[in-house]
């Protein structure tokens, strides 16, 4: 529990003095649907993924304390390393989910701790989600938790260069109606969850 409380601690303070600069006054960041965000209960955020800074920005944006799973190399970049890991994020060896992952994932959403999950499974070059995977969906029944669908607008063109000026994207998040776990673990239940999943991030998307 002690553990717990400090990394919640240090996950609000480098919200707030890191990414929270970058998010509003770096990228205009913009949340829409603010109301769908479950403030009571854990939940698994189901997103897109087009930027290593996709994990502070979301984590920032909803509020909550969310972990991700994260690749290991990730843990190794200077300054990002360090902010993801202040936000409670995981490391996976080169995106293989083994059962101490999954065994991290469910203690983490036991403690209230929100788990963000890229349902692709890594960067888009286009921003959408294209070949989603049925681990969120597996993780929402085995923890019987709900699925948020959230679309990040613009992460996959962050930064443009014109003339050799930097020009930075605006960032509009936007949070869809929470979703309830499968009905079981059948590949037609996980299979039918994650689809409709994938519509609703790409719906929000635009």
């Amino acid at each position: 529990m002690k553990n717990h409380t400090i990394q919640k601690l240090i996950y609000e303070l480098v919200s707030k003095l890191l990414v929270f600069p970058i998010y509003k006054l770096v990228f205009k960041g913009h949340l829409i649907g603010r109301d769908n965000i479950p403030q009571k209960d854990s939940f698994i955020m189901v997103s897109n993924h087009g930027s290593l800074l996709d994990p502070p920005l979301l984590g920032h944006a909803l509020g909550r304390n969310i972990s991700f799973m994260a690749k290991a190399e990730l843990f190794k970049i200077p300054l990002l390393g360090f902010i993801i890991k202040a936000c409670g994020a995981y490391p996976v060896k080169r995106g293989i989910v083994d059962k101490n992952t999954i065994k991290t994932a469910c203690k983490k959403l036991s403690n209230d701790n929100c788990i963000g999950i890229f349902i692709d499974g890594t960067r888009q070059k286009n921003g959408r989600v294209n070949k989603p995977k049925q681990g969120a969906a597996l993780l929402a029944f085995k923890n019987q938790k709900l699925l948020l669908p959230v679309a990040i607008v613009n992460s996959h063109r962050l930064i443009r260069f014109k003339f050799f000026i930097p020009l930075f994207s605006k960032i509009v998040i936007k949070v869809g109606k929470p979703v309830q776990p499968p009905q079981s673990s059948s590949r037609d239940d996980l299979n039918s969850v994650t689809m409709y999943l994938q519509d609703k991030i790409n719906n929000l998307i635009g």
